[in-house]
């Protein structure tokens, strides 16, 4: 057939059935992305014949004589279209992954069709931003943020700050250009020869042995490469979670095991020429299964004579609590005597929330291409943590850690989701089984059902308080299902009972937490890690509490919130690696409560059956992980006056990338764009632990700050040595070094060979950031809908290091708490199998579910993190859910106790 791509005609065969977004990759059209391939997420657009059209449902043959235009095609003569330069200036985009085909969607509306945006856009998800960027880019109607902080006390210097990219200014992120055309590369943007698909299959069983596996039909299909099974498999036991230090999740997996634990387990695995190939010979695969009891509720799995999940497991060698009673990890403690403080307290408000599985959503699902190179194995793959990957596909497979390279093109979206290893084992193994270049991508089908999501949790607060609302007493009992492993189940237990507890100065405080297998799909880490869900708890806990004693839920808090010299405590005083390093909680409590008070202007629906109610929560969460996390970087001064940084973190919307080029551009005095960045690769920096716990700014950008800081030092020898005139004399410019009236250009201090200098950090010392968010809604009796009236949140950032971009961390938290807090839940049958199974029978927030949220910052300056920022990525989402449920119980005088509050929920409660 002939047809046209971006005004260039094409004359190409088809492959019967083949959809039209996988007819234009094929072409190295890596600009269409995939997010569903079932329409519904919008990340494949493109115009045919000037209509918008997801091209994962549209037949390649339908297209004969058609003009197709991709987002690379708006352009001109290279220059970028309008719509393209305002998604740049109104920082549009986040990971980026969705912004093609949102952008090409957009590009047809004319200015009628832009009061009608939340419907003409419905067909396009973004789970990053929160939508108002894109809103703002789309309309023309961005305003420059305000910046809260300008990096000079000389605000005449302003402009040319902002213009210099330096800290504290909105800078735009350095692929801004690429993003927006789609040009900028993600994990499968990639062609590679002779490469080879891998399929694998699912498990139909809960719970079984494998008793028999032949592969042999499977294996004599034309087109396969290779089937793999559990006897192929390294029988090295190991955590699909990352972490700095890999002891701190349970060893209980294998890359094929003979036994299987939840619906959709791996039990083989086809390599073949197509995944069309391998998923033919997937149902070629004889396997005869012995099934197991199962256990699909937590608090059955930890009765006496229970299904065992991992009876099998040593547990001093995998480091399980008590396998023999499908106990993952337990916490038990207590600051005090918590009877004694409820007996003190004359009033006493106890309850028990419920929170749902959360899946990701990020718009990339995981993938991993892995080759052989000069006899090394090389990872190309959608992750957080490649170093961390690195370290354990090495132990994994006993390799020397020289001859593996992973590393991380941009990332489309993680929170949390790629700090695993779900990918990079199987493929790993297909790559040595074969000896040829092999490709695994996860469907979204497989995202929404064997990738880890969010932990459920069953949290029962009670609270103490005497009649002027200082707090006495704080009880807390957490159960959480961790699925059928293990990876994260710790981590998230422990630390959702900490910061949720610390907080609140009460003398005394017990917590008992249990983390439990189950038969269920496995969870992991997510947004939050394990706060989200204590805080719903505790922070509903405070308001029925405020409501009993008639004191304001803002006045509870300020009365019993830790002070910026108080210790922090849950069941024992927190040891001096956290502290508090500024603090503006107090201003928080102010700015939300004002914003508040003044309203928006927004009134609720006409309608007797229309109720409005207020609410809010606080949320603290410490600026990065625990037990040391690591990060190295190198500034290299190239011989043309230019700036190579070298750094191991992973931009997945994160915003590291253009916050990392700022700081070194305002430690080495000159402009960002002279500052290049290599990042996320193994080959080209030293270490970093990885992209997950808001270290980004707080870890590996004081390691950026250090590295600048000793090149600074480097080149002022250098022009000691050439000049004679004192080191310290010597002031960076834009492109060279100053004394006096003496000038040094970078090139000639560079020479031939340029300079570099290294800098580290090693995260032994954190600091605590706090958010405050705060809702007015109104509520339909009729029908249980809740609609956001006003949504505000005050966040103590430290000094806001990129103010567009931070504040888009910040909607974004918001808008994805709000699908969990309304809309979102992986349903399960009671048996283990995941319904949920496709975005469409998945509530992702749209455009038109998300409010503008109004941001306001506190002023502070944090002593540890650099330039006094503090981390903004995780901490935004924690407070929203009680804050919403607060201001539904404000408003229908029945408090919500289970997430997701959905309408049939909210009306069920409004029969009692």
């Amino acid at each position: 057939m002939k047809l046209s791509i971006n005004g260039e005609t094409v004359d190409a065969v088809a492959a019967p059935g083949q959809s039209l977004r996988t007819f234009l990759r094929d072409r190295a059209h890596f600009e269409v992305k995939k997010g569903c391939d079932t329409g519904d997420c919008g990340a494949c657009s493109v115009l045919l014949d000037g209509v918008p059209v997801h091209s994962c449902l549209y037949p390649a043959g339908r297209a004969e004589g058609a003009a197709v235009t991709t987002v690379a095609g708006l352009g001109r003569d290279g220059d970028l279209s309008p719509l393209q330069q305002r998604f740049v200036d109104a920082a549009g985009f986040q990971c980026g992954f969705c912004t093609p085909g949102m952008i090409v969607t957009a590009s047809t509306l004319d200015a009628d069709e832009l009061d009608a945006l939340p419907r003409m856009l419905s067909g396009n998800l973004c789970r990053c931003t929160g939508y108002r960027a894109i809103e703002d880019a789309v309309r023309g109607t961005h305003r420059r943020v305000g910046e809260p902080r300008e990096p000079d006390p000389a605000t005449s210097r302003a402009a040319a700050a902002r213009a210099c990219g330096r800290v504290g200014t909105s800078h735009p992120a350095p692929a801004s250009t690429r993003i927006v055309s789609g040009q900028e590369p993600y994990t499968l943007d990639i062609a590679v020869p002779g490469l080879l698909h891998l399929a694998v299959l699912a498990s139909p069983h809960a719970h079984a042995r494998i008793t028999r596996i032949d592969t042999r039909a499977a294996a004599a299909l034309p087109g396969v490469h290779a089937v793999l099974t559990h006897v192929d498999s390294p029988a090295t036991l190991y955590s699909s979670a990352r972490h700095e230090s890999r002891l701190d999740d349970p060893d209980d997996s294998l890359v094929l095991d003979d036994v299987v634990r939840f619906r959709g387990q791996r039990v083989a695995a086809v390599v073949a020429d197509t995944v069309a190939i391998a998923e033919q010979a997937c149902a070629l695969i004889a396997v005869d299964y012995d099934e197991l009891p199962a256990v699909f509720d937590p608090r059955a799995a930890l009765a006496p004579g229970a299904a065992l999940v991992h009876g099998d497991k040593d547990a001093a060698t995998s480091r399980l609590a008590d396998p023999r009673r499908n106990l993952v990890a337990e916490m038990h403690g207590e600051h005090g005597d918590l009877a004694a403080g409820l007996a003190e307290a004359t009033t006493v408000v106890t309850g028990t929330w419920q929170t749902q599985r959360v899946a990701h959503v990020q718009l990339e699902t995981h993938a991993t291409i892995g080759w052989i190179e000069d006899g090394r194995l090389v990872l190309r793959t959608a992750t957080q943590v490649p170093f961390l990957v690195h370290k354990e596909i090495c132990r994994i497979f006993a390799l020397e850690p020289a001859k593996v390279r992973v590393f991380a093109a941009r990332v489309g979206g993680g929170f949390g989701g790629k700090q695993e290893i779900l990918t990079e084992d199987i493929v790993t193994l297909a790559v040595l089984t074969t000896g040829r270049p092999v490709q695994y991508e996860f469907t979204r089908t497989d995202e929404m059902t064997i990738s880890p999501v969010r932990h459920p949790f069953e949290v029962t607060v009670t609270l103490g308080a005497t009649q002027d609302g200082r707090l006495t007493a704080l009880g807390l009992e957490v159960l959480s299902d961790t699925g059928a492993y293990g990876n994260h189940g710790p981590g998230v237990m422990y630390h959702g009972c900490s910061e949720s507890v610390s907080l609140y100065a009460v003398p005394h405080k017990r917590v008992d937490a249990r983390c439990v297998y189950t038969n269920n799909p496995p969870s992991g880490a997510f947004r939050g890690y394990g706060l989200g869900q204590v805080i719903f708890g505790i922070e509903s806990a405070l308001d029925e509490l405020a409501r009993r004693l008639g004191i304001s839920p803002f006045d509870l808090r300020r009365l019993n919130s830790i002070g910026p010299t108080d210790p922090l405590v849950v069941t024992e005083v927190e040891g001096a690696d956290l502290i508090i390093g500024s603090y503006g909680l107090d201003q928080c409590l102010d700015l939300a409560e004002a914003a508040l008070t003044r309203g928006n202007g927004v009134e609720a629906p006409a309608g007797p059956q229309w109720r409005v109610g207020a609410g809010m929560a606080s949320a603290m969460i410490a600026t990065m992980p625990p037990r040391g996390h690591f990060s190295q970087a190198s500034i290299r001064l190239d011989p043309a006056g230019t700036y190579t940084l070298g750094i191991g973190t992973v931009e997945f919307g994160n915003g590291t990338t253009t916050v990392h080029a700022q700081i070194a551009a305002t430690a080495l005095n000159t402009t960002a764009d002279r500052v290049h960045i290599r990042q996320s690769d193994t080959d080209v920096a030293d270490y970093d632990t990885g992209a997950y716990g808001s270290a980004g700014i707080t870890v590996a950008g004081k390691a950026v700050l250090a590295a600048a800081t000793a090149l600074i030092e480097q080149l002022q020898l250098t022009a000691a040595a050439r000049t004679g005139l004192p080191a310290e004399s010597w002031t960076p410019e834009p492109t060279g070094l100053r004394s006096g009236s003496v000038f040094l250009p970078l090139t000639e201090l560079a020479g031939a060979t340029g300079l570099e200098a290294k800098g580290a950090e090693d995260g032994a010392v954190r600091s605590l950031a706090f958010n405050v968010h705060a809702f007015r809604v109104a509520v339909d009796t009729q029908t249980g809908e809740v609609r956001i009236l006003q949504s505000i949140q005050a966040a103590d950032a430290g000094v806001v290091m990129n103010p567009e971009q931070c504040r888009g961390q910040i909607e974004g938290g918001v808008a994805q708490a709000i699908g969990t807090s309304l809309y979102e839940e992986i349903v399960l049958d009671g048996a283990g199998t995941v319904t949920t199974r496709v975005l469409r029978s998945y509530h992702v927030p749209q455009l038109a579910d998300v409010p503008v949220t109004e941001i306001y910052f506190a002023s502070t300056t944090d002593s540890l993190g650099p330039y006094g920022a503090k981390s903004m990525s995780e901490s935004t989402y924690n407070p929203v859910a009680p804050a919403l449920a607060n201001a539904v119980r404000d408003a229908i005088g029945v408090r919500p106790f289970e997430l997701p509050m959905s309408r049939d929920r909210i009306w069920r409660l409004l029969q009692l």
